[in-house]
């Protein structure tokens, strides 16, 4: 079981399982969903390497491992805190 922060609340989410939901619950803001509009960027404050690796769209936008797109991401395993 991983676990998602999001600004000190905390999601118990399947290892494996993609943040979108939990974020969007948090209230960070969605457009797309498909990492075209850059809408859901979040900042990673810990637990980067519990993400996957960036995605080609996350890439082209010039993000970091520190910085994502929300409806890309996906949990491994692990603790990971962001805020938006």
């Amino acid at each position: 079981m991983a676990k998602l922060i999001i600004d000190k609340i905390e999601y118990d989410l399947p290892d494996g399982f993609s943040i979108a939901e939990a974020c969007r619950s948090a209230g960070v803001p969605f457009n797309c969903n498909t990492g075209v509009c850059g809408s859901c960027q979040i900042k990673v404050l810990e637990g980067a390497e519990n993400l996957d690796d960036l995605h080609l769209e996350e890439i082209d936008f010039g993000m970091d491992k520190h910085n994502r797109l929300g409806c890309m991401c996906v949990i491994n395993s692990g603790t990971v805190i962001i805020t938006f």
